[in-house]
């Protein structure tokens, strides 16, 4: 179909019925539900929208919340010419076809296009560069749907020539009221069938919908269809059809570092209840369980350290069961071991001390290793000097060598550990203290780093 063929084809009438969720789909800005800090009235995008002066956007969200409905809302209220297609579907010949003919309409007609991509993270970066020419010259107006995250899928160019919207996921109230409107519709819903609906069932659909309006409804054409025409659809029916409740999850997509960030963050603050509550919810939603446990070691290493040992040792042990017995009886091998982390004594000290012992070697003079610690195998090594000087801690009455120093000489009396008064980390700075006392003044430089 050309650019400038506006009348949609029509569908053949041997054709099956749409979906419940597509036949829902609200045909005006009012009858939409939900995104009311986005389109309600008097917001500045719906009045963009119903003044025909829509610039370039992103619809940011979740599945379900709206983005497809809306652009086609925009196409119904706009002046503008309305091109839509998907990233899946389509390729950069078909970009470069839609952004000739797109040039051409506003040449010949005075008529901008407005142009919806479904999924826009799809394309790559240079398909995405094909369209910067035309959304700078105005031939284009670009409405683009993603499910993940602009900053990290859309083109930087393209994004700061666009402005982002960010749609929620609808509540369980909202869900239920699309769903009522679609039981009582008899033009496009369900309302021929004369299908009566619990509010306990419906509020049950929409938890397992999880914020998803196509889930909810798509589900509910399921329920009709089971129960049949002048049925009841209960609570028993919904726990039957509903065994899985639809987790939002996508292992590569920023909801997966949104939970796993959750679950360091609630074992960081020593809170065992949310810890506990975000690991189900990964392992639940089919996360890599070995992904989590390697996730456990390193808190146990960068977050506890030596304020408890023993949490590394009980990581890598969730580790182990999680490989040898698999999943699901692994599930609680890695609740064990990640409610240990949230209860046990914190310290980043160890972690800290690497970061600075590695930005000093990073960025410092590398300095030679002293000879005194240097072995000495040859007979050449030794006269060079390999080795003199050095002493043997276990020959020491103390078991230290004082003003033995092992550090080079530009960083003599530096400390890059230092621990903590927490947990077994207390024990250890008294005793590190100690040692420092036993192996001398020449260990501390004059600023006492």
């Amino acid at each position: 179909m050309s650019l400038f063929d506006d009348e949609p084809q029509p569908t053949p009438a041997s054709s099956a019925p749409s979906p419940l969720a597509e036949r829902m789909r609200p045909r005006a800005l009012d009858e939409f539900v939900g995104q009311d800090a986005l389109i309600g009235p008097g917001r500045p995008l719906r009045r963009a929208i119903e003044q025909d002066r829509l610039q370039s956007i992103i619809f940011w969200g979740p599945p379900g919340t709206g983005k497809t409905t809306l652009a086609r809302l925009i196409a119904n209220v706009t002046r503008a010419h309305f091109i839509s297609f998907s990233a899946v579907m389509s390729g950069i010949k078909e970009i470069r076809t839609v952004m000739t003919e797109a040039e051409e309409a506003r040449r010949r007609l005075g008529r901008r296009t407005i142009l919806f991509i479904d999924e826009i993270h799809r394309f790559n970066k240079s398909q995405q560069d094909a369209f910067l020419p035309r959304v700078e010259s105005g031939d284009i107006v670009l409405i683009g749907a993603t499910t993940e995250n602009p900053s990290f899928e859309v083109n930087s160019a393209l994004l700061s020539r666009s402005k982002v919207y960010v749609l929620k996921a609808l509540g369980p109230q909202q869900i239920v009221t699309i769903m009522r409107r679609a039981l009582e519709d008899r033009e496009r819903g369900l309302g021929a069938l004369e299908i009566q609906a619990d509010d306990e069932a419906l509020a049950g659909l929409a938890r397992y919908a999880n914020g998803d309006a196509r889930i909810a409804l798509n589900m509910l054409e399921t329920a009709a269809a089971t129960a049949g025409a002048g049925s009841r659809v209960d609570v028993a029916l919904v726990a039957d059809l509903a065994q899985n409740r639809a987790l939002l999850y996508d292992k590569s997509g920023e909801e997966h570092y949104n939970l796993i960030s959750a679950l360091h963050k609630s074992m960081r603050n020593s809170d065992p209840d949310a810890t506990v509550y975000w690991l189900a919810r990964m392992i639940e939603a089919g996360e890599d369980p070995l992904y989590i446990a390697r996730r456990l070691v390193r808190f146990a290493s960068e977050d506890i350290g030596n304020a408890d040992p023993r949490a590394l040792s009980i990581a890598l042990a969730a580790k182990d069961a999680v490989h040898f017995i698999g999943m699901p009886e692994g599930n609680t091998a890695l609740a064990q071991a990640a409610i240990y982390m949230a209860v046990a004594a914190k310290s980043n000290a160890v972690y800290r001390a690497y970061l600075e012992a590695a930005e000093a070697a990073a960025q410092e003079v590398a300095e030679p290793v002293p000879l005194h610690l240097r072995n000495a195998p040859t007979k050449l090594m030794k006269e060079l000097e390999y080795g003199k000087g050095y002493r043997y801690a276990h020959d020491e009455a103390e078991g230290v060598a004082a003003d033995m120093i092992c550090l080079p000489p530009a960083h003599a009396g530096r400390r890059f550990y230092e621990p903590t008064e927490r947990g077994l980390e207390s024990d250890i700075k008294r005793k590190l203290d100690e040692l420092r006392r036993k192996r001398g003044p020449s260990n501390d430089d004059e600023n006492g780093r």
